[in-house]
């Protein structure tokens, strides 16, 4: 297994952030970041590119948040493993990403270690857990239903369209970085306000940060 070299993407908006993650992950000869990128959408189309073993992301993530691009991974590349690195060590998120797809859960604050021994678990399609992460949380996932999230209500696309509106994105950017028409962004923009009820673009941004679509 040692000798098996595993391919790996790092995802974070920090470039000292990355260049700390790949310090770590440069200790292990048997390990190779094949490709870094600073916001989601980079992060996908890298993926898709060098088709790595185990992609590390960052919950916030400009463009496309880690959950979403969880989602979107595992949809594209099923054997992918992903390890969220975060400083959130909310339950809301933790239940989201492992729902997702997630095998792997560590904080930026807990030791180096922890980093390494999730890359170690996930490189043999085992999960890893942050030790902040308790055993009651996990039941607490085990047992809830995904239909009670507000954002179910919303397809994929629509959170996609929901985050980049939240950044400040006008429909024609909107547009240019998802590949679809501006008719299609105010549709999906349309089909979202309607789905939550909501008037304006200011109460769309409350709704992306109070369900950790984009951070505040």
């Amino acid at each position: 297994m040692g000798n098996v070299l595993r391919r790996i993407l790092i995802a974070d908006d920090h470039d000292a952030m990355r260049q700390g993650v790949r310090s770590f992950l440069d200790a292990r000869p048997e390990w190779r970041v094949v490709a870094e990128a600073a916001d989601g959408h980079s992060a996908l189309e890298l993926a898709l590119q060098m088709r790595p073993d185990i992609a590390i992301l960052d919950y916030s993530l400009p463009l496309m948040n880690g959950l979403d691009l969880t989602r979107v991974l595992k949809r594209e590349l099923p054997e992918i493993e992903i390890l969220i690195y975060t400083m959130h060590d909310r339950d809301d998120i933790l239940v989201d990403v492992l729902h997702a797809g997630a095998r792997g859960y560590v904080l930026k604050s807990d030791p180096g270690a922890h980093l390494i021994a999730a890359v170690d678990a996930l490189v043999t399609h085992k999960p890893y857990f942050s030790s902040a992460i308790s055993e009651t949380l996990l039941d607490h996932f085990l047992q809830r239903d995904t239909a009670s999230f507000d954002t179910a209500v919303l397809t994929p696309r629509e959170r996609e369209v929901v985050q980049l509106i939240a950044e400040g994105k006008i429909n024609k950017e909107i547009a240019s970085l998802l590949s679809i028409s501006v008719k299609t962004v105010e549709t999906h923009r349309a089909a979202t306000m309607h789905k939550l009820k909501l008037k304006t673009a200011a109460e769309l941004v409350r709704y992306a940060v109070r369900n950790s679509i984009v951070q505040p």
